[in-house]
């Protein structure tokens, strides 16, 4: 028996990844059989920027972000945050991670009472060290069962265009995951579903921290061995901090480790690849930050995840030596030599 469809379902968000979920969505829902009698599922999305909107609902494109990708007509838009969140049964949050929690109390006003809420972000906060599902639970307050999560390989513009890709939405409650894959099913997009949030979210999060690495070794020429090196490496600092949190391995070994963080660390239309070469360039963090249209999560979540692995006495090197750089501390050409550690040990050892 297929999962119970979602009927309603809203995008909070217009960026590049918001507007291509929500394409995601619509195109899920006309290839998807509807049983008799039941309406059809309606996806909205919500936008700050009314130019950005208008694109989306009279043009049916999003040129600011996606430029040439044709969007579905069913898709609608709007900056009307009570009209986009009325009767929704689904709610997808796909906002920069450290302005999430200033946005839930709204809506939190508007939320139906039987929502599901998922996050597209891939961030911790500021101050709190806190998950974006953690951050939502608690600004909604919504039970666990409630907020899943989606990560994996998950180059908006590549799926706009939809090239093939398989991706994960975790959830501590299985089945709502299941439901939540069933509404993002088109063709060119396979979710596979799991029940490890722990370590979906902290494979999209720590990701982010390494492809800044490996951008600053693509930026200043170090070679393919150097980048192999260290996405293998940054692998395993992820691996160690998400399994003293409680994630499982095999999570890290799958879409959302091992996947997201090579299609991170490779592809130059990666936001934080970007920066890392924008760093090697030698810029500062607040002046990439200022070059960037889109925000690169990688460059305030990285103090984060290395406080947090710090506190559970996680080494995390690759990580300790990224924030070096963010913080003026060390120049970008001191970066090599450190980058992979000099203590001698087993490779693994964990």
């Amino acid at each position: 028996m297929s999962p119970d469809p979602f009927t309603r379902i809203a995008v909070v968000g217009a960026g590049s990844w918001g507007t291509t979920f929500a394409k995601i969505l619509a195109d899920s829902a006309a290839t998807t059989p509807g049983e008799a009698g039941r309406p059809a599922t309606e996806v909205r999305v919500w936008g700050r920027r009314a130019a950005v909107v208008e694109d989306i609902a009279v043009r049916h494109r999003n040129d600011a972000y996606l430029p040439g990708i044709a969007l579905p007509t069913t898709l609608t838009a709007s900056t009307d945050l009570p009209g986009v969140l009325h009767g929704a049964d689904l709610v997808v949050l796909a906002v920069p991670a450290q302005s999430l929690r200033a946005q839930l109390p709204r809506i939190r006003e508007l939320l139906a009472p039987h929502a599901v809420v998922v996050s597209l972000m891939k961030g911790l906060e500021l101050h709190t060290n806190a998950r974006m599902s953690e951050v939502i639970a608690d600004g909604l307050g919504l039970p666990p069962e409630r907020v899943a999560v989606l990560s994996g390989p998950n180059l908006a513009m590549e799926i706009a265009r939809e090239s093939p890709t398989a991706s994960v939405v975790a959830c501590a409650d299985e089945a709502v995951a299941a439901r939540v894959a069933a509404a993002a099913s088109p063709p060119y997009f396979r979710p596979y579903t799991n029940t490890d949030v722990v370590g979906v979210e902290f494979g999209g999060i720590v990701k982010n921290v390494i492809a800044l690495a490996v951008g600053i070794c693509e930026g200043r020429q170090m070679g393919d061995n150097a980048k192999a090196s260290v996405i293998t490496r940054g692998l395993a600092e992820t691996t160690r901090l998400a399994l003293a949190l409680g994630g499982r391995v095999e999570t890290m070994a799958g879409l959302a480790g091992l996947g997201d963080l090579v299609a991170t660390c490779s592809s130059s239309l990666s936001r934080n690849h970007t920066a890392g070469r924008l760093l090697a360039t030698g810029l500062s963090a607040d002046q990439v930050t200022a070059t960037m249209r889109q925000t690169a999560e990688g460059v305030k979540s990285a103090r984060p995840v290395l406080d947090l692995g710090r506190s559970l006495g996680v080494r995390m090197p690759i990580t300790e030596n990224v924030v070096a750089v963010l913080d003026g501390e060390i120049a970008v050409d001191d970066l090599a030599p450190r980058l992979l550690g000099r203590d001698l040990r087993s490779e693994g050892e964990q």
